[in-house]
């Protein structure tokens, strides 16, 4: 099984390139400390340094004097972070709302569906912002923001998941086999309905990315926190003085949203047994 996963999924070599950019996102992550020692906050050169100009400073300063390499590897734990646990909490309640209205029907899924659609009537960047404005900014309320306007999305595809399966064989045999409600939702129905869930995720930390990295670009991010939509946004003012700014962290979140989106097309390849046809 395993071996025919990997094997649709190296087939995308899109997807193939993603998951190697995701790699070296993460070995920076992890390793970014020791080869970018400068705290991200810290003066430690001239201002306007450019790339190179001055030795332990490759991306060159900011403004203030700050190294950029610095500021990126901080950057990426913190979007990385936000993206991955907004994600997980959305997904906990999409997946509880949407799974409980697919499997009962009738009223409860007509209720948990108009309380859905009164989410889905805002638009979602709006709503983070008057969310992260209202409660004082900070990675906790991010999260929250965005998980907040998340969630919906997935609501309705495990709905649509759960209308499908709980018509199957094998729902009715777990049913007269005495199994409770939880056990049947949780064992049987949910890991039939794994695949899009999981191709879902990996798309929704990329959206949780740039929603992370506009919402600092228009300084509602972490004032503690450094982050690539702060850095960019710090930098609107002088693009034409200090490009690499702006410049340098914009091609890290390009590079990361695009890598998880190609691993999301790889991941719904290689969970799609029909790939194997298409590759014959």
């Amino acid at each position: 099984m395993k071996n025919r996963f990997w094997r649709r999924f190296c087939r995308n070599k899109g997807a193939v390139f993603g998951l190697i950019v995701l790699m070296l996102v993460a070995l920076v992550t992890a390793l970014g400390p020791f080869f970018a020692q400068n705290n991200p906050w810290d003066m430690v050169g001239m201002p306007f340094a450019q790339p190179g100009a001055e030795q332990g400073l490759p991306l060159g300063t900011d403004t203030m004097g700050r190294d950029i390499l610095a500021g990126i590897v901080a950057g990426a734990r913190v979007s990385l972070l936000i993206g991955v646990v907004s994600t997980v909490v959305s997904l906990l309640i999409g997946v509880s709302i949407g799974a409980i209205a697919g499997y009962f029907g009738g009223w409860v899924d007509a209720t948990l569906m108009r309380f859905t659609e009164l989410f889905q009537a805002v638009p979602s960047f709006a709503l983070a912002i008057v969310l992260v404005a209202i409660f004082e900014p900070s990675v906790g309320s991010i999260v929250a923001a965005i998980a907040v306007v998340s969630w919906p999305p997935v609501a309705r595809l495990v709905r649509s998941e759960f209308l499908t399966l709980r018509q199957r064989d094998f729902v009715a045999a777990a049913q007269l086999a005495g199994q409770s409600t939880p056990r049947i939702i949780l064992t049987q129905i949910l890991p039939s309905a794994a695949s899009p869930i999981v191709v879902m995720a990996s798309l929704m930390v990329a959206t949780a990315i740039l929603l992370e990295s506009s919402l600092s670009f228009l300084g509602l991010g972490d004032p503690n926190q450094m982050s690539w939509g702060y850095m960019v946004g710090s930098a609107r003012t002088v693009l034409r003085q200090a490009w690499w700014m702006a410049v340098f962290p914009g091609v890290a979140i390009l590079l990361t949203v695009l890598a998880l989106n190609l691993v999301g097309e790889g991941l719904n390849d290689g969970l799609n047994a029909r790939a194997d046809g298409r590759g014959k």
